[in-house]
């Protein structure tokens, strides 16, 4: 009896060791879903204030200030390589600058080619104004020469500076040689030649300083045309 008592123990005991403690299923929470990653915008830049667009007088007096002859010259004689500025009111189509041609001559719109060379800018303003009236009911036209190319006079000689002069309004001979630095002590005053072309044709004058800056009646100062060439001898 004891025997089989015994027996049976250590079987339950060897089958206890083979099957091992009984497992228990664990509760588990379900894995959180993963969240979606905020996607950030990327800050956009402040709309900047546009400049405010430049007015047309605004246009006009900054091309004034650097012009080259006054709006309102009366005396300086456009010639070819000039730049002119045409600024008509109001009409900014046919507000622009232009080039005076080797042939004398600018394009505007509306009106044909004008032949400028040979007009101050307000001529060349009075002729503007009556081709414009066919197409604008009261225009008002401003000629600015913006590089004033043509107008120049070439001095050689006995002078501090000599060399080509661009000139701005009318000049005369006394005054070139003042722009010249003066004379040089071989300078001979009495006996200064001009050498021009008119009329296809050269021409030469014979000028006495001493007697223009003296005062000596019927002596007269000289004005200068355009190409003008003035020699001052030793």
């Amino acid at each position: 009896m004891k025997a089989n008592t015994v027996g049976i123990i250590v079987t339950l005991a060897i089958v206890l060791m083979l099957t091992g403690p009984p497992v228990f299923a664990q509760d588990r929470q379900p894995a959180p879903a993963p969240q979606p990653m905020a996607i950030q915008a990327a800050p956009t830049a402040a709309a900047q204030p546009k400049p405010p667009a430049a007015k047309p007088q605004d246009t006009l007096q900054k091309v004034q200030s650097k012009a080259a002859v006054a709006a309102d010259s009366d005396s300086y004689i456009i010639g070819p390589e000039d730049v002119l500025f045409i600024y008509v009111w109001k009409e900014e189509n046919l507000s622009r600058s232009v080039p005076v041609r080797m042939d004398g001559m600018i394009s505007i719109p509306l009106v044909d080619d004008i032949k400028a060379a040979g007009m101050t800018p307000l001529q060349l303003k009075e002729v503007l104004l009556i081709k414009l009236r066919e197409f604008v009911e009261t225009p008002d036209v401003t000629v600015i020469v913006t590089e004033a190319n043509s107008y120049r006079v070439f001095v050689q000689g006995e002078v501090k500076t000599p060399g080509v002069y661009k000139l701005r309004s009318e000049t005369s001979l006394v005054q070139l040689i003042i722009m010249a630095g003066g004379f040089t002590d071989w300078a001979n005053q009495k006996k200064i030649t001009i050498m021009r072309k008119e009329g296809g044709k050269d021409s030469r004058i014979l000028v006495n300083y001493k007697k223009i800056v003296e005062g000596d009646e019927g002596a007269k100062d000289v004005i200068l045309r355009s190409g003008d060439i003035i020699i001052i001898p030793n």
